[in-house]
């Protein structure tokens, strides 16, 4: 599929990029190869493929989540070094 420099620029203006004249012909042909090959695949015959939406079929080791109650703000802070006001008290880390 041939693509025009008309395009090209156009797609650079949105992208707010500036190309000279040799970065222009360079991207015509790339994305006229990358779209040749696209037209490639679209040819292939896929009625017999079934879908899939995952191309290995692993699967996570998550464990179910249960609800359990909080530990509460005071065993939450109980060894902290250093607290106030039921928060953490920590060194500063922006000057």
């Amino acid at each position: 599929m041939k693509i025009t420099k008309d395009e090209i620029i156009h797609v650079a203006n949105l992208a707010r990029l500036e190309l000279n004249e040799d970065v222009i012909d360079k991207f015509c042909n790339q994305v006229g190869q990358i779209l040749d090959y696209v037209d490639t695949l679209n040819q292939i015959d896929t009625k017999n493929v079934s879908l899939t939406s995952h191309a290995s079929s692993s699967t996570n080791a998550f464990r179910e989540d249960i609800e359990i109650e909080s530990i509460g703000m005071e065993q939450g802070l109980a060894n902290a070094p250093g607290k106030e006001d039921g928060c953490f008290i920590v060194p500063k880390v922006i000057g």
